[in-house]
């Protein structure tokens, strides 16, 4: 994952964009607005198989 993608452009507790670097560890952002850190992490790709009860 490149380094912009992994950039967050709100915070997901209160949704503001005032975001920063945490220095803690590499991926971890903390947002000034509601003073909560937060981290960032892939899980990997899903499967594009399609059942038929998802599409009826």
């Amino acid at each position: 994952m490149s380094e912009r993608a992994s950039t967050p452009f709100h915070c997901p507790f209160c949704g503001e964009t005032d975001l920063w670097p945490h220095e803690a560890t590499h991926g971890s952002w903390e947002c000034r607005a509601c003073l909560r850190a937060f981290q960032l992490k892939s899980l990997g790709q899903i499967s594009r198989t399609v059942t038929k009860e998802a599409h009826g």
